[in-house]
């Protein structure tokens, strides 16, 4: 015999109380608080559970499921992990469907079983997409947003990948919570966790994103599954990128470059080329650096803009890098290379939509300003790789000889670098030029150095 406990779930931050408040003690919203009943379920006898030892486990080969596209399972760590969780967020319209149905059909081709559960279209509407897309008819799809009856279609059809599209919209009848609350949401991927652990089915949800840009609902839905990946882009260029930022079976620093084309998703194999694909002639405030993304390197234009300010406060403007980052890049350049920055409107631009958080951008950075201030272009077949410090030295950064060659495949023939960071490296055909701080490179780039 069971017994319902009810209790009040707020909805921003899941809050529990015992009765209902107007306002919620933890995160302050008002009307937040929703009736949720559950209940007690009588204690089960133990199955005789036992510990087992690391070396006894047997590891397949087979433990990942590739999706057919590259791009998509570098970022995964090399496919999609049998029995895993994954998040795919996103802004409305960036392609997230897209991405989700161009991969199933992937995984299809490749003679596995699959299932694209749609809960916010309908099957015509799905079929009308995926025929635009070139997706193979075959594909089995279900419109769905009660949580058993998509998993007795599972336990049916035994697929290996399921897609959730979206998880907003699924809902549990265990919670009488309305659906896309918080409590829904930590409901339905509690039970996708164990479902997906028992039948060694893989699931990749997709989940809107807030205005704030992180994945709507509580944080504990990153921390509960296995995978969080971010389909990131402006709407109004073709240009997408999938970024991992968590991943419990590979590294957290692939991104995958995408092209939305008229019919569908178009993997970018060589993105240097792609961001690079307008710089031909030599222009004020353009400078290019070799990032590193996971295991590739990926050479970036990196623009500014400095003009005289009109306004008591001059802008300070930063897309694509960290904007602290750069006000302290302009108060060295003005503290140690004389550059009167003060009185100027600052605007740094990072080509094709690329974020990068490595202080090793900062030389490039300090480069393209210098550019723009003194109305002078650099080179347009040199890259500026390298950290800089608040006395004005420029630090070593790591992998430099995978940026030197990836710079050098295309067609870069100079590139400045720190002095300590070329030791042992062999890269031939492109040249080093040594850099111990921003006044040397300020006095030989005056120079015509």
């Amino acid at each position: 015999m069971t017994d319902k406990n009810r209790e009040f779930v707020c909805s921003s931050c899941s809050y529990t109380s015992g009765k209902w408040l107007g306002r919620c003690p933890n995160c302050g919203e008002w009307n937040s608080f929703v009736q949720v009943a559950h209940e007690k379920q009588a204690k089960r006898e133990s199955k005789g559970a036992h510990s087992i030892r690391l070396n006894d486990i047997t590891s397949e080969q087979q433990d990942r499921v590739s999706t057919g596209m590259e791009e998509f399972d570098r970022v995964l760590g090399g496919g999609i992990v049998r029995g895993g969780l994954t998040l795919i967020g996103g802004d409305p319209g960036i392609g997230k469907s897209t991405l989700a149905l161009v991969a199933m059909d992937g995984i299809l081709k490749a003679g596995k079983k699959v299932l694209y559960v749609t809960g916010e279209e309908s099957l015509q509407q799905l079929k009308l997409r995926a025929g635009r897309l070139g997706v193979d008819g075959a594909l089995e799809a279900l419109a769905e947003t009660e949580l058993d009856a998509i998993f007795d279609v599972i336990e049916q059809n035994k697929p290996g990948v399921v897609v959730i599209d979206s998880i907003q919209t699924i809902e549990s009848p265990t919670t009488a919570a309305p659906r896309g609350s918080v409590a829904q949401l930590k409901e339905i991927t509690d039970r996708l966790m164990r479902f997906s652990k028992e039948n060694n089915v893989s699931f990749l949800i997709i989940g809107h994103v807030t205005k704030e840009g992180v994945i709507a609902g509580p944080k504990l839905l990153e921390h509960m599954v296995d995978t969080v990946l971010y389909f990131e882009g402006d709407r109004n260029t073709n240009f997408r990128i999938l970024r991992a930022i968590k991943n419990r079976f590979g590294s957290t620093n692939e991104i995958g470059v995408f092209e939305m084309t008229e019919t569908g998703l178009a993997e970018i194999k060589n993105p240097s080329f792609l961001f690079l694909s307008d710089r031909q002639q030599p222009k004020e405030g353009s400078a290019v650096f070799a990032s590193i993304e996971g295991t590739r390197a990926l050479l970036v234009e990196i623009q500014s803009l400095v003009s005289q300010s009109y306004l008591a406060m001059p802008r300070r403007t930063a897309v694509g890098i960290d904007q602290t980052r750069l006000s302290m890049l302009v108060a060295v350049l003005d503290k140690r290379a004389g550059l009167n920055l003060g009185g100027q409107d600052i605007y740094i631009n990072v080509v094709g939509g690329v974020s990068i958080d490595e202080p090793g951008a900062d030389l490039c950075v300090v480069a393209a300003l210098i550019s723009s201030y003194k109305r002078k272009p650099l080179q347009a077949d040199a890259v500026f790789i390298g950290e800089v410090g608040l006395t004005g030295e420029i630090r070593a950064v790591g992998m430099m000889e995978k940026r030197l060659k990836e710079a050098y495949k295309l067609g870069f023939k100079r590139a400045y670098v720190p002095e300590s960071g070329t030791k042992g490296i062999d890269v031939r055909g492109i040249e080093i030029v040594q850099v111990k701080n921003i006044e040397l490179l300020f006095d030989r780039w005056m120079q015509g150095g």
